[in-house]
C-alpha cells in the first residue's frame, strides 16, 4: 500500500513560499521581443532536462556582436506571481550565427552554435519547469524552457512535459524561406506549404521559433502553477526522460501529462504501460495524445535524444524494432496498437470553433462539489482538438470505463457533428486512467483567460482520489 499523500507539507510548498518575480516577461526594463527573420537574440539548451549536480549549456546567437545575460526562473505559483528568479549570469559575448540550411533528404535543420553559457544545477533548485531568459544589451529578450528533475525523490505526482511534441511543431526559423517542422515548410516562392515541404526529422539543436516559447507551452505553465498552488507534492520530467528510461514509474502515485503530448516513441509507450502495470495512475489533461509513433535519434555530436523522426504517410526507410513512424492506430493488425488501448479514448477531430463541454454522469465523484448536473454545459471548454470513444478500437483491458462528458462539436474538416468524451478508466486494482479530451482543460486550471472553477474542482477531485491510499495495490 502506498503512503498517504504529502499535500501541503513537501518541498514544492516550501519552495512556493519564496518571493516570486514577474520580471522575466518582455516589456520589463524596456525589453522588446524577437522574431526569426531578424534573430535579435535567440538560443537553445543542450538538454530538455537536467538533474542536480549536472550542467546545462545554452547556445545563443544575436543579430549583432554584443553581450547578453541569461536569467533562470522557476515556474510555479509563488503567491500568484507565477515564477521565481534564481540567478542571472554575468554578461556573455554573443554574435551572429549562421542559420543552417535544411538537409535535402530529411528536411533536418540543426545548428552547431558554440556554447555561450553553462550552469551547474544546485541541490537547492527544487524539481520544476524552468525558463532561461536571454536578454541582449540592446534590449531584446527571448526564452527557452527546460526541466530540473529529481530522480532520487519519490514524489506523489510526476508531471511530464511534452518536449517531443514541442519540437514537432517548431517551425524555426519562421523566416519565409528556411523553416520546417513535421507538418509544413516553405515553398520555393516563400509561401507556407504543407506535407510536401515538411521535414521528416527535427532537431533540439535550434531555438524554438520567434519568442522561444514552444507552441501550447501555456498548458504546462497553467498546470504547474495550479498544482503547486494547491500544495501537491510534484516533481517534473521531460518526455525524453521517459524515452531514455531514466524514470521509474513505480516511484509515483500519479503521473500527469499536462499538455498536448502527441509524439511518442515505442520506449515512451512501453513506459506508460509499465506505469499502469505498476499500479500508477495516469492523467492526460489535454487531448490528441500518443498519436504519432516516433524515433528519437542522436544529434551530430552523438548526444542521444536530440532528433525526433516521424515519416507519417511517407515510406520510413529505417523502421527499426518499433516499426515505421506512422500513427499509432495504424501500427499492427486490426489497430491493436491504437492509443485508445492505453488511454480509453483517442483523438477524433479538430474544432472549427470552441464548443461547450456537456456533462454526463454528474453524480460521479469527479463532478462532486461542482454543482453540475447531466446536460449542463461548461462554455468553450472543448477547443482546438478533441478526443472521443471509438467502439471499433481497443480499450484498456480489465477496466471499467465511465464517459464523463458527451460534447457535440463541428469538425473543421467538414465531417459535421462529432462528439468529444472526457473518460475515466479504472482497472480491477483501482488504477485510474483519466483523459480530459480537450486542449482547454489545462488552461482552465489557472490561465487568466480560461479560468474555470468547475474544471479546477473536478481536477482536484481527480488528483485527490488518485492520492488516496489503496489496499488493492
Amino acid at each position: 500500500m502506498r503512503p498517504a499523500a504529502r499535500t501541503g507539507d513537501n518541498p514544492v510548498v516550501r519552495e512556493n513560499s519564496a518571493v516570486g518575480s514577474d520580471q522575466w516577461s518582455v516589456g520589463h526594463d524596456g525589453t522588446k521581443g524577437v522574431n526569426d527573420a531578424l534573430a535579435q537574440v535567440q538560443g537553445y539548451a543542450s538538454a530538455t532536462s537536467v538533474s542536480h549536480g549536472e550542467s546545462i549549456s545554452f547556445h545563443i546567437a544575436s543579430h549583432t556582436s554584443q553581450t547578453c545575460t541569461v536569467a533562470i526562473y522557476r515556474v510555479g505559483h509563488y503567491g500568484s506571481v507565477g515564477a521565481r528568479h534564481l540567478l542571472t549570469s554575468e554578461p556573455v559575448q554573443v554574435k551572429p550565427r549562421r542559420k543552417p540550411e535544411s538537409r535535402a533528404a530529411t528536411g533536418l535543420i540543426a545548428c552547431d552554435w558554440p556554447v555561450s553559457w553553462t550552469v551547474e544545477i544546485p541541490k537547492t533548485w527544487v524539481s520544476g519547469l524552468f525558463l532561461a531568459v536571454f536578454t541582449s544589451k540592446d534590449g531584446h529578450r527571448s526564452y527557452t524552457p527546460f526541466v530540473v528533475r529529481e530522480l532520487e525523490r519519490r514524489s506523489d505526482v510526476l508531471m511530464v512535459v511534452p518536449f517531443t511534441t514541442y519540437q514537432a511543431y517548431n517551425m524555426w526559423p519562421l523566416d519565409g524561406r528556411t523553416g520546417k517542422n513535421l507538418y509544413k515548410g516553405y515553398t520555393a516562392d516563400g509561401k507556407m506549404g504543407g506535407n510536401p515541404e515538411r521535414a521528416f526529422k527535427v532537431s533540439f539543436d535550434r531555438p524554438y521559433m520567434q519568442s522561444g516559447f514552444p507552441r501550447w507551452f501555456d498548458m504546462e505553465t497553467s498546470t504547474a502553477r495550479w498544482a503547486e498552488g494547491a500544495g501537491y507534492d510534484v516533481t517534473y520530467a521531460s518526455s525524453i526522460d521517459l524515452h531514455e528510461g531514466r524514470i521509474d514509474p513505480s516511484l509515483y502515485t500519479a503521473i500527469v501529462f499536462s499538455g498536448h503530448d502527441e509524439y511518442w516513441s515505442k520506449e515512451m509507450r512501453d513506459w506508460g504501460q509499465d506505469a499502469v502495470e505498476a499500479g500508477t495512475h495516469l492523467a492526460f489533461l489535454a487531448s490528441n495524445n500518443i498519436y504519432f509513433h516516433i524515433r528519437l535519434e542522436a544529434g551530430a555530436d552523438g548526444l542521444p535524444g536530440r532528433v525526433v523522426t516521424c515519416y507519417k504517410e511517407a515510406p520510413d526507410p529505417e523502421p527499426g524494432e518499433g516499426g515505421p513512424t506512422v500513427r499509432w492506430r495504424n501500427l499492427g493488425k486490426k489497430h491493436r496498437k491504437a492509443e485508445q488501448g492505453l488511454m480509453g479514448v483517442q483523438y477524433n477531430g479538430i474544432l472549427k470553433e470552441p464548443a461547450p463541454l456537456v456533462v454526463r454522469e454528474s453524480k460521479h465523484w469527479l463532478w462532486s462539489g461542482t454543482g453540475l448536473r447531466d446536460g449542463d454545459e461548461i462554455p468553450d471548454l472543448i477547443a482546438v482538438e478533441a478526443d472521443g470513444y471509438n467502439p471499433s478500437m481497443p480499450r484498456p483491458a480489465d477496466s471499467e470505463q465511465t464517459l464523463l462528458s458527451a460534447s457535440p462539436y463541428i469538425d473543421s474538416w467538414g465531417r459535421g457533428r462529432t462528439v468529444q468524451n472526457t473518460s475515466l478508466c479504472e482497472d480491477t486494482r483501482g488504477t485510474l486512467i483519466f483523459v480530459a479530451g480537450t486542449f482547454h482543460w489545462p488552461l482552465a486550471l489557472s490561465h487568466p483567460e480560461h479560468l474555470n472553477p468547475h474544471v479546477q474542482r473536478a481536477t482536484s477531485n481527480l488528483i485527490n482520489r488518485m492520492l488516496e491510499p489503496r489496499s488493492k495495490h
